[in-house]
């Protein structure tokens, strides 16, 4: 797996959220920007283990991922947060992404991937980006797939 391919891929399901009329459209990078447009989600840090299957069959990628959210009003920045933090809903990240996993017996992200999972959330608090102050949290996503590619 290319993690680069990966990372776009990621945005790109990311894409899918519906934000309440009024709120400014989800922008998604696969890359850490030098600015945000809030809201904005990417994947930020990821590890790799390798060879979770023999011959190179099977590698395991572990993004974590940011979504960022402007802080002009606090309550209102919260609860467009918790909209995109939902396990369901239009706004939530967590079904827009799995849906991106594919119908059964199909690859997920197009074909980059066997799998993912976005396994949890957390580090809800406030987030410094280039000396602006932002509401987020992280989004970890587990995505497995073929080791020799």
């Amino acid at each position: 797996m290319q993690p680069s391919a990966i990372r776009d891929a990621l945005a790109d399901a990311a894409r899918a959220v519906v934000l309440p009329d009024g709120i400014a459209k989800l922008t998604c990078t696969g890359y850490v920007p030098d600015a945000i447009t809030a809201p904005h989600f990417f994947p930020a840090e990821y590890t790799v283990d390798f060879d979770r299957a023999m011959r190179r069959s099977l590698d395991e990628l572990e993004f974590t991922c940011r979504v960022l959210v402007s802080r002009a009003d606090d309550r209102a920045a919260q609860r467009i947060l918790d909209g995109l933090l939902a396990g369901a809903g239009p706004a939530s990240l967590k079904a827009a992404i799995e849906a991106a996993r594919g119908a059964p017996g199909e690859y997920a992200l197009g074909g980059l991937a066997h799998d993912l999972h976005v396994m949890r959330i957390q580090g809800y608090r406030w987030y410094e980006h280039q000396g602006t102050q932002y509401v987020g949290a992280e989004l970890v996503i587990k995505v497995i797939g073929e080791g020799s590619t």
